[in-house]
């Protein structure tokens, strides 16, 4: 079965979020199953072709595409994901992809993820290849379904071809003004109120392919539930409801070659749940390192996150002076808004004592940190799946989230009487409720025998993407079978 994924970020050649870490783990498991995958990303100036061992084909050299009035052209780079034989392909266009970064807020933000889609269909052409499958991922490919239904059903390559959207954040939604449909090539007639396109008098590029593509999936079960609500649909609740027999919620699985603490190359100790003196070990290395005072009975807590409100971070910052009166030491890894990253250097001149950040993203850092941490603390307002959450259950990291989205389908609360939970969890978006919860999993912490059990139900559960590849796996088979 041919399967083209089509992405704008791919672990390791660029990443700012969740979707890296999917388009560079579950092509691969895929594969495994038996799909022949093709991966196609822009290449960015970012990306580091030689590093990567990319080469540039040139059998086909400057493509055509045609955006509105004007036309550009694309060339073409090879790769395989590392440790795998699944192809990538990277359009190479320098006019919409040499911006060093993958997202703007350029004016023609539109037109790049207009000539991505189109180039990626352009190239399969010429390559002759013919996918049963296109999985689309978010609104930067959320144009696909349409051009298969309208634009490309004169090609024989494309007849059987079902398309599958995958939701990995509904608050990005690929929101331009109406003319963009033109632009697109597509038809005005799917652009009237609570239609096809339209999404508050603008043309959305993910509301069309919600209406459009085959199936829907979403990064968890809770969040393909959530999304059909008010609350949590961003204005999409309407068509996700109208699709719900076609929406699928599947639970993002980790790169497990990346993130085991029995092979990771970044800590200085591996361990493992039967081997747990040396995670203690590289607690305290990182304790001293960052030069406080080091005692067993105070945890570590790690903090790895975009900083943006949807992190939670405006719930963290109330009652931030409070939690640094608690026996914690704590680090903080990531970057983002301006308020939060300014707030977390202001914190650590006041609190050097046991608080320490770093502003950035430091891919060593961050499994250094989610190696030593005793605690993981990750209170999102909303998560469609999160990924650092099974990291730190994987790594003896546990836990203390807020129950949302896919938070709630791998974080269960610790329950003393029953013997269950592998993390600390709360509802209520207050700093009061975090605050109470934090609190709550220092005290647990002092019973290191009790604390240990929770710690280890979460090591030795099963993260890998075996289990979320062959569910996607079947319902690629299922779309085509009903072909």
């Amino acid at each position: 079965m041919n399967v083209a994924f089509l992405t704008t970020e791919c672990f390791p050649y660029v990443k700012t979020g969740g979707l890296a870490d999917v388009s560079g783990s579950l092509p691969k498991a895929l594969q495994k199953l038996g799909c022949d995958m093709k991966v196609f990303l822009p290449l960015y100036d970012t990306i580091k072709t030689i590093d990567n061992g990319l080469y540039q084909n040139e059998e086909f050299k400057d493509t055509p595409v045609v955006i509105g009035e004007a036309t550009y052209t694309f060339n073409f780079w090879e790769g395989k994901l590392p440790d795998s034989e699944v192809n990538v392909y990277f359009i190479d266009c320098p006019h919409f992809f040499h911006r060093g970064k993958p997202y703007t807020d350029d004016k023609d933000e539109d037109e790049r993820f207009i000539f991505f889609q189109i180039a990626c269909l352009e190239l399969m052409q010429r390559l002759k290849w013919s996918p049963a499958i296109i999985n689309c991922n978010d609104w930067q490919t959320g144009l696909i379904p349409s051009y298969i239904r309208f634009n490309y059903n004169w090609d024989e390559l494309f007849k059987n071809t079902k398309t599958v959207l995958s939701i990995h954040n509904i608050g990005y939604q690929g929101r331009f003004v109406p003319a963009t449909i033109e632009k697109a090539g597509l038809s005005m007639e799917h652009f009237y109120v609570e239609g096809p396109y339209e999404l508050d008098k603008a043309f959305s590029f993910l509301k069309a392919g919600l209406w459009f593509a085959d199936v829907l999936t979403t990064v968890s079960p809770n969040y393909a539930k959530e999304i059909q609500t008010k609350e949590y649909g961003a204005g999409l609740e309407g068509v996700l409801q109208m699709r719900s027999k076609d929406l699928y919620g599947i639970l993002n699985g980790i790169d497990t070659d990346e993130w085991n603490p029995k092979t990771d190359k970044h800590i200085p100790h591996d361990y493992s749940y039967d081997k747990l003196e040396e995670k203690y070990k590289i607690k305290k290395h990182l304790i001293k390192e960052a030069g406080f005072k080091y005692r067993e009975d105070i945890p570590l807590i790690g903090l790895i996150t975009r900083l943006t409100g949807q992190k939670g971070l405006d719930l963290i910052m109330p009652v931030f002076h409070d939690l640094m009166q608690l026996p914690i030491y704590m680090m903080v890894l990531g970057s983002g808004e301006k308020k939060y990253e300014e707030f977390i250097e202001r914190a650590a001149d006041a609190y050097a004592d046991n608080f320490i950040e770093y502003v950035g993203y430091n891919n060593e850092l961050s499994h250094l940190i989610t190696a030593a941490a005793d605690m993981f603390l990750m209170p999102s307002l909303y998560e469609p799946c999160g990924l650092n959450q099974m990291y730190s259950l994987q790594y003896g990291a546990v836990p203390i989230v807020r129950k949302t989205g896919g938070l709630a389908d791998t974080v269960f609360d610790y329950h003393e009487f029953e013997q269950t939970g592998n993390g600390f969890s709360f509802e209520a978006a207050t700093p009061e409720a975090l605050y109470l919860t934090v609190k709550r999993a220092i005290d647990v912490y002092q019973d290191k025998e009790e604390w240990e059990k929770i710690m280890l139900r979460g090591m030795k559960a099963d993260f890998s993407w075996d289990k979320s590849a062959k569910e996607y796996f079947g319902i690629y088979e299922q779309l085509t079978i009903n072909n």
